[in-house]
């Protein structure tokens, strides 16, 4: 996670510190407690149980504190370190001394763990010593997958507590790797590590501790993965880094690669590498992105791009442009949890809101898909479709569960959730960038007046957001604390951004669906507008720039309109021809059965003129937002030529009429909350107007 690059002396951006960005209230600050609350805890259990996952068992064996041998998946150390991270995000926060205490104990562990030489992985520890595993012998042992996680939480941990004790664990192990490469590096090759979590890592290590070995080691990892010999789409490693264009393989794999040479091109440019980038997100974005803003929509697969005698398997995979599957839809949360990551790099980087748009759009949608209302059961893969019964079985179980044996999901989604206020706010030394929605405060901190010989001041306030988002498209920004410093000799002379004294610029995101509303920059004194602009759909998908010059007597209001409206697909996504999603401000909504009064969903159908009114609709004991509206529902007896036959795979068709019936969308992030049943993203549509249907079983048909 890219948290402050106040070292990084060519970020383009910067998010505001941990500590000085918190949620208030509402939807944002709900989740925030529920991933403290009960998100954390529960999987603090999961991983301390001996019997469930063995992880912290396995760190305790090969730290020498009880006898016995390696259990569960070889990833298992980097799942917990991701957890660590999720848990000192939300120690910190809430005050919760008991569990800060517990984190420095699981530190002494890792610690004692730790080999000599910095080497750090409990299957291999544990296995050398009866010659069971050995080290570096398969890349599928996740061993640098484990060392990047580390690196993340460690410095995570150093900033939030000021602890150096975990800093010091990842030192060592970058030594090791250093050393890894080093060896690499006169042999000619090295293996690719899967999942390449060490690229962020390693790019946290260089902000945290500001010695540039660790980013010369970063670029020494991105280099080095071209000398692999006979490489793998599903790694991406089968051709050079610098000739990607196209997104292909693993999805978890791409996006965690993807976000590191982000982090790499933030730290020093190169156009050669922006610029591939630019391709295999245009790549993502324009052909294998799923509404819902998941990532990689097989689970097994061929590479599209080879030929007959070269294809190779993938899997948890990109596939063809445009190949998007419902029922089937894999989408691992892992993924698109990278996805975010990617895409605040690539905001930091060039400041396009496109970025955050995707980056909104993940996070509300899929990610938070990926766990259920109380916190405590989780998805692996996230479909778009559960039908009633299938003829096959899906690698994962069609409802959250609390414990799956890839288990790297749910901790990877609590360290996002817990610290999603970093991501309300970018910042640079002009201003400030709307990026999440959501009620909170926030600490600024800006360069200041410069006097003539260059010195700068400073310019600090406390941004006050005020909202119902992702609800309601309103939202009230005030500001307090506000202060200036201006240097000696520094009378006349203005900020780094061109206003005077103690204003800025504050950036407002006015996201790619938003088709109507308005801004408004009022005094607070006397309510007089100093500026308002009406919002078209010209300015969808952009940043509206509003100079802010009285901090302290100003409240800008934005409204941004958010009416249901009805998504159609690319003619080339064949699983959704015909049909459309239902979308409302930044959310995606689904259809459960349970909210329509039919047999099946597969009988449903949205009428193009459907009206759908909001509605309060509690769910596990929380509040949502639902849509209400009259669909159409295909009659499944035609009297004169009999029943329509659900199992038979062809036959002839029939125009079996049409009424009306009331039913209920939610947010698909709530669904999976009351138990079995359909769920469809994607529903047909028919220009049959609702006005024309009647109410009984008779028939109906489109005006002329």
């Amino acid at each position: 996670m890219l948290t402050d690059t106040t070292k990084s002396r060519n970020a383009k951006l910067r998010s505001l510190p941990y500590q000085d960005v918190e949620w208030t209230g509402g939807f944002y600050k709900e989740r925030f407690d529920t991933c403290a609350d009960s998100m954390v805890p529960h999987l603090q259990r999961m991983f301390e149980s001996k019997d469930i996952s063995h992880v912290l068992e396995n760190f305790k064996i090969a730290a020498g504190d009880v006898e016995g041998e390696f259990d569960g998946t070889v990833f298992g150390d980097g799942d917990f370190y991701k957890w660590m991270e999720s848990a000192v995000y939300t120690a910190v926060r809430t005050g919760n001394k008991a569990l800060l205490d517990r984190l420095e104990e699981y530190v002494g562990l890792i610690g004692r763990a730790q080999q000599e030489d910095g080497y750090i992985s409990t299957k291999q520890i544990i296995g050398e010593r009866s010659g069971k595993a050995s080290r570096l012998g398969d890349i599928n042992d996740f061993e640098v997958y484990n060392f990047g996680h580390l690196f993340t939480s460690a410095c995570l941990y150093y900033r939030l507590t000021g602890k150096d004790s975990f800093l010091q664990v990842a030192k060592g192990a970058a030594g090791y790797l250093n050393k890894l490469y080093r060896e690499a590096e006169q042999k000619g090759e090295v293996q690719t590590a899967v999942c390449p979590s060490h690229y962020m890592g390693l790019a946290e290590m260089y902000r945290t501790t500001g010695d540039p070995q660790y980013l010369s080691l970063l670029k020494k990892a991105i280099a080095l993965r071209d000398s692999v010999k006979e490489g793998m789409d599903d790694n991406q490693d089968s051709i050079p880094l610098r000739e990607h264009e196209k997104i292909i393989g693993h999805a978890v794999r791409a996006n965690y690669l993807y976000a590191g040479v982000a982090d790499l091109c933030l730290e020093e440019a190169d156009a050669e590498l922006q610029e591939v980038l630019h391709k295999v997100w245009k790549s993502l974005v324009t052909t294998k992105l799923y509404v819902t803003g998941g990532c990689g929509a097989l689970y097994n697969g061929a590479s599209p791009y080879g030929y007959f005698f070269k294809h190779q398997l993938v899997h948890q995979a990109y596939g063809y442009e445009y190949q998007l599957p419902n029922v089937t839809a894999y989408n691992e949360t892992c993924a698109s949890v990278g996805g975010v990551y990617w895409a605040w790099r690539m905001f930091c980087l060039e400041k396009k809101p496109e970025y955050a748009d995707v980056l909104e759009r993940m996070v509300l949608n899929v990610n938070l898909a990926g766990v259920s209302m109380d916190g405590k059961k989780f998805f692996y893969e996230n479909m778009l479709r559960r039908a009633k019964k299938l003829s096959y079985e899906l690698i994962w179980g069609q409802e959250r569960a609390e414990y799956i044996l890839s288990y790297c999901c749910p901790p990877n989604l609590a360290r996002l959730m817990a610290q999603l206020s970093e991501y309300a706010y970018g910042v640079d030394e002009g201003g400030i960038y709307t990026v999440l929605y959501g009620e909170s405060r926030a600490k600024v901190t800006l360069p200041g007046q410069r006097n003539a010989q260059g010195k700068s001041g400073q310019r600090s306030f406390t941004v006050i957001q005020e909202t119902a988002y992702p609800y309601d498209g309103k939202v009230r920004f005030t500001f307090e604390d506000v202060a200036g410093e201006v240097p000696e000799g520094g009378e006349g002379a203005v900020s780094g951004n061109g206003t005077e004294g103690q204003g800025f610029i504050l950036h407002l995101r006015i996201p790619a669906w938003a088709k109507d509303g308005s801004v408004e920059v009022r005094r607070l004194t006397d309510g007089h507008v100093c500026q308002a602009k009406v919002l078209t759909r010209a300015l969808a998908g952009s940043y509206l720039e509003i100079p802010v010059e009285d901090p302290a007597d100003v409240e800008v209001l934005l409204d941004l309109g958010m009416e249901a409206r009805l998504t159609c697909a690319h003619a080339m996504v064949e699983e959704n021809g015909n049909q459309v999603a239902v979308e409302r401000g930044p959310l995606v909504y689904c259809l459960e059965g349970v909210d329509a009064d039919m047999e099946t969903l597969d009988d449903l159908l949205v009428p193009s003129d459907i009206c759908l009114e909001p509605e309060p609709f509690e769910i596990e004991g929380r509040q949502v937002l639902s849509l209400k509206g009259t669909f159409l529902k295909r009659k499944t007896r035609d009297e004169a030529r009999g029943d329509y036959d659900r199992d038979a795979l062809y036959q002839e068709y029939m125009d079996r009429g049409y009424e009306k019936i009331l039913a209920r969308m939610i947010p698909y992030f709530a669904w999976d909350n009351r138990g079995m049943g359909e769920m469809r993203v994607w529903l047909p549509v028919t220009d049959v107007r609702t006005a024309s249907a009647t109410d009984d079983a008779g028939g109906m048909t489109a005006k002329s």
